[in-house]
């Protein structure tokens, strides 16, 4: 299946540099060349039809993308779903069938059907449940409010006018993948890692020392910062619309 030109960018090589050229992210670099697919996450296009006409690799994502070719005759790239197929024929609708690829709000699914490309807010892209083999489940719908269980066991209430996606994402295997050898991390642009108590101690507060020595510290960050150190904020605006954390 050839690439659809309108839907790729090349993604530019960053190495780990920030907007000043500085290594902001160590261990980066050296990865082969990639196309952008840009996906349709809003499935604005209501009531138009759209046949699969295939389903493609893409290496920015964990999940396989499907080709959807519209009754206007536009192109465009969607999540393909474990079930989704060539010839399949998807829509999104206020009153679309439960089918897989189909695109609904919530208050129009039925409880327990596993949906992905989950919206936080009404109108808003498709932001939650988006990598491979991951899916939510619908518990209920009141009014409009709809409590779904995303992929992480988190129980969370949405708008019910939110939209999300009919079927799991597919290529649910990539979880099992294991990189055997160290090409397979280079093509994917991380280069080594190496202990800090293998370095010098110029270049790593745990370096330095006779033979193999402890690190003789409580552990650090190579510029003298405490290690594990907990940066997350607790404090989140949505945070009241979690009915259960996640694990």
């Amino acid at each position: 299946m050839p690439l659809v030109r309108p839907t790729l960018t090349i993604k530019k090589k960053k190495s780990g540099r920030d907007a000043q050229g500085h290594v902001s992210v160590r261990h980066r670099g050296g990865e082969h060349k990639r196309f952008i697919r840009t996906l349709e996450w809003n499935r604005n296009k209501i009531d138009i039809k759209a046949k699969v006409i295939g389903i493609e690799y893409d290496p920015g994502r964990t999940a396989d993308i499907a080709l959807l070719c519209y009754d206007d005759g536009t192109k465009s790239y969607i999540l393909a779903t474990s079930a989704l197929k060539v010839g399949d024929v998807v829509v999104s609708s206020e009153n679309a069938p439960i089918k897989d690829g189909n695109c609904l709000a919530l208050k129009n699914i039925p409880v327990g059907t596993p949906i992905h490309a989950l919206t936080f807010q009404v109108g808003k892209p498709a932001q939650l449940v988006k990598s491979a083999g991951s899916a939510a489940y619908i518990q209920s719908v009141d009014g409009n409010k709809a409590i779904v269980k995303l992929p992480s066991g988190e129980i969370r209430i949405f708008h019910a006018d939110s939209k999300a996606t009919i079927g799991q994402v597919g290529n649910a295997d990539h979880s099992n993948q294991k990189l055997t050898k160290a090409g397979d991390s280079r093509h994917r642009g991380i280069r080594p890692t190496v202990r800090g108590v293998a370095q010098n101690p110029h270049s790593h507060p745990h370096g330095g020392g006779e033979g193999r020595s402890s690190i003789g510290m409580h552990p650090k960050t190579p510029w003298g910062k405490p290690a594990f150190k907990k940066t997350r904020k607790k404090k989140n605006a949505s945070n009241k619309l979690i009915i259960k954390k996640r694990k």
